[in-house]
């Protein structure tokens, strides 16, 4: 700041600059936003201030991938421009004591995996199961729960959250909503719709024509988003499997010009794919309808090919869609297994299947293009870890897709985006967004040791971590587990790893390929064989990261890590969970898996 220019005495210009050194760059966006509502004339406290005495509202969230987090935001600028003196936290960073002290809670939760809560929420999460919880009456409360309803525990940390505080003699003010992966309105008309809830118990006074001008304060959308998305050209798109290898992953390199499109190492690229043009014509000549015939969505009017193609998901056979489709049909098959406590055996038929597959088997007579469209599920975006960082490539986001094909129920199957993404032309342009993760980004201290763990396209954000660490000249040590089928066909991005190794920007590097001996060797085997160094890391103050499959290999991480503490640390089971949590808190544990 130019002291000699600035109406600022020496004493505000360096609180300006302490206080501007701790922010990230979308706080700094709202409070450039909130001096300039200042200036106009808002004589109103900031949206994060907290105006002594008024109803009182806490806001908690538990994310893992930062949606939760963003509409917790969300949900704190509504609440302050309303006129409630409410209090955002996320529950990594909740006392739990303060519990007991509530009166008006609200809190959004996403679920993580295989119905586990996210990293962030997992202490509070246990100490409202166990015998330690306190009685909760008198608190009055909500629940916004996140999920997929393609997961058989969809919402489950929410639902468990909800449940529990009832349990505990808590009071629910307003209905939980259970969100799918298309949560925007959903998520809105629960935020409106509690607020009201719990302004007619706290009797917040109506929103002020100042206090509306100072929610303008809160930072603008990005211009690109999943509603509005970049057309991004595919500069380079590389197998990057050898000859006889099993699989086909791709390095997909983007171009960013001129969108002003920015990430951070551990941030996703959101595409909005296209389903197969095949598949699209497989169903509607199923249908017996004319591709080109108008239905209405949402967004307007558009042909049949159009809605199947770009607007709806047809591979997939969530319990909402199986529901809907089964009170077209009566099919007395589809509705046992709807059926209470049968939710294992619909997951197993579902599983492999798609639309044309449940038409066939309980065909709908007369069933018409819009009929079917209104049962449907919007397409969702696919998240990819970005494996470039901006530093070394400059307006680009490089990606690493694994091509899924496979054969089951009698039929070839696709996945949705990597096939798209591997059937484009050269050349070809794709909507895309930057999707930002919070919960998995590196240390701030350069000179700190990262450990990072990523088998098959788990190392993609990794590639990311090491291209930021060497543009930045950190001095902190780089370790990587890296694992996969083959070595000789299926280790990705070989050449680049065993050059950062050689220099020294990978201080270590141990790989596991599970098919090339007798007995499978996987990434938590290589971990154990290290236990002794790792944990030397790990007590030094390493930060750890995890990227990959959700079902399996993270938890066969987290195992071994427990282990390791346990074991190399001499501490009980107890103790070495009580240290990992510790970790998450620290943000020296984090997970990125899908």
């Amino acid at each position: 700041m130019d002291t000699l220019t600035s109406p600022l005495t020496p004493d505000q210009i360096q609180k300006v600059e302490e206080l501007t050194g701790t922010l990230r760059p979308d706080q700094i966006m709202w409070l450039s936003g909130y001096l300039a509502g200042v200036a106009g004339g808002v004589a109103s406290p900031a949206p994060s201030a907290q105006a002594p005495g008024g109803p009182a509202l806490t806001i908690l969230y538990g994310s893992q991938t930062g949606n939760g987090e963003k509409l917790a935001e969300k949900l704190h600028a509504k609440a302050i421009e309303q006129g409630y003196r409410a209090h955002l936290k996320s529950m990594s960073d909740y006392k739990k004591n303060e519990l007991k002290k509530e009166e008006n809670l609200l809190l959004i939760l996403s679920t993580h995996g295989e119905g586990d809560p996210p990293d962030t929420a997992l202490d509070l999460h246990e100490f409202i199961h166990s015998k330690r919880a306190p009685s909760l009456e008198g608190l009055h409360y909500s629940v916004l729960a996140l999920g997929d309803t393609s997961y058989e525990f969809f919402c489950k940390t929410g639902q468990d959250f909800d449940n529990q505080l009832k349990k505990l003699g808590a009071t629910p003010l307003y209905e939980r909503k259970d969100c799918d992966v298309d949560y925007e309105d959903d998520a809105e008309a629960w935020m409106d719709g509690a607020l009201k809830a719990f302004a007619a118990v706290l009797n917040v006074a109506p929103v002020s024509a100042s206090s509306a001008r100072v929610a303008a304060a809160v930072p603008p959308q990005p211009t690109w988003t999943k509603s509005n998305p970049f057309m991004a050209s595919i500069l380079e798109r590389i197998n990057l499997n050898g000859r006889g290898s099993e699989k086909e992953t791709l390095h997909i390199e983007l171009s960013l010009e001129d969108s002003g499109l920015t990430y951070q190492p551990g941030d996703s690229i959101g595409i909005l794919p296209n389903n197969r043009p095949d598949l699209v014509f497989s169903l509607i000549e199923l249908l017996g309808e004319d591709p080109e015939a108008p239905v209405t969505i949402p967004d307007g009017e558009v042909t049949l090919r159009e809605a199947l193609t770009r607007h709806y998901e047809i591979t997939v056979l969530t319990r909402p869609v199986v529901q809907k489709y089964a009170a077209l049909s009566e099919a007395r098959e589809l509705q046992d297994l709807l059926a209470n406590g049968r939710n294992k055996d619909l997951m197993a038929w579902s599983d492999g299947r798609d639309l044309i597959d449940m038409l066939k088997a309980y065909p709908v007579k007369g069933l018409t293009g819009q009929a079917l469209v209104d049962i449907l599920r919007k397409l969702p975006p696919r998240l990819y870890s970005i494996a470039s960082s901006l530093e070394a490539h400059p307006e680009e986001a490089h990606l690493t897709v694994s091509i899924v094909r496979y054969a089951q129920h009698g039929r070839d199957r696709y996945g949705v985006c990597s096939n798209y993404l591997g059937d484009l032309e050269e050349d070809a342009q794709i909507p895309v967004y930057v999707h930002e993760n919070r919960n998995f980004k590196l240390p701030s201290d350069p000179q700190a040791p990262v450990i990072m763990i990523g088998p098959g396209t788990g190392v993609a954000p990794f590639r990311a971590f090491i291209e930021e660490r060497e543009a930045r000249g950190a001095s902190g040590p780089n370790w990587l587990f890296f694992g996969d089928q083959h070595f000789t066909t299926d280790f990705l991005y070989q050449t680049d790893l065993l050059k950062y190794h050689k220099d020294g920007i990978l201080k270590r590097l141990d790989v596991a390929f599970s098919r090339d001996q007798e007995h499978k060797v996987y990434v938590q085997h290589r971990m154990k064989e290290q236990a002794q160094e790792l944990f030397r890391w790990i007590d030094e103050g390493a930060y750890v990261y995890v990227c990959g499959d959700a079902n399996r290999m993270a938890h066969d991480v987290h195992a071994a890590l427990l282990a390791i503490i346990a074991e190399q640390g001499g501490k009980s089971t107890e103790d070495a969970e009580e240290f990992m949590r510790q970790m998450i808190k620290e943000k020296r544990y984090q997970r990125d898996t899908y």
